[in-house]
């Protein structure tokens, strides 16, 4: 499968089922952390939810629709970034990610967006590529800002997070932006 080697300390790899219980367990260590920002934290309490969505990453791999890759940091599973579908007739993408909360602030995912957005843009063509982060959730708006995207829009009460509403922030790039 597939894999690459950000730096010394980082490397991606598409998420296969033999990752299901790494995944599981950071998941599970995480949750109060998590779950600040993320809405599918509460419905992953079973090692077979962890493995439905791994399984789901990969067939929408194998349909040319995206992929969801582990965050290995100097050898410990660390978090996910994917692209969160492909539309082929637009050339268009979108990023997703997280990370457990001992491996943030270290620009881990800061360095695997980016390698995920040449890759969107020189190996797979794409025109744009689209991240969205909870208004709030000032570090994961920080990724995007120091990539070098534009601040597109707010989408008001995008996402129930467990007890409210939370606005999206767009942020979009193009590749003729992209340096």
């Amino acid at each position: 499968m597939f894999t690459y080697t950000v730096d010394k300390d980082i490397e991606l790899r598409i998420l296969e089922t033999r990752h299901t219980e790494e995944c599981f367990n950071l998941i599970n260590s995480e949750r109060e952390y998590l779950r600040e920002w993320l809405p599918w934290v509460d419905n992953t309490k079973e090692i077979k939810v962890v493995k439905k969505y791994i399984e789901s990453g990969l067939k929408q791999f194998s349909n040319n629709d995206g992929f969801n890759c582990g965050i290995w940091y100097k050898g410990e599973y660390a978090g996910v970034i994917g692209l969160i579908g492909i539309n082929w007739g637009h050339k268009s993408t979108s990023i997703g990610y997280w990370l457990g909360s001992k491996f943030v602030g270290k620009g881990i995912m800061t360095k695997s967006c980016r390698v995920l957005i040449e890759y969107v843009f020189k190996e797979l063509g794409l025109h744009r590529v689209e991240i969205r982060c909870a208004e709030e959730n000032i570090k994961s708006r920080a990724i995007p800002e120091r990539l070098g995207f534009t601040e597109e829009g707010k989408v008001r009460e995008s996402e129930y997070l467990y007890d409210h509403y939370v606005n999206h922030i767009v942020y979009g790039i193009l590749d003729k932006e992209w340096l």
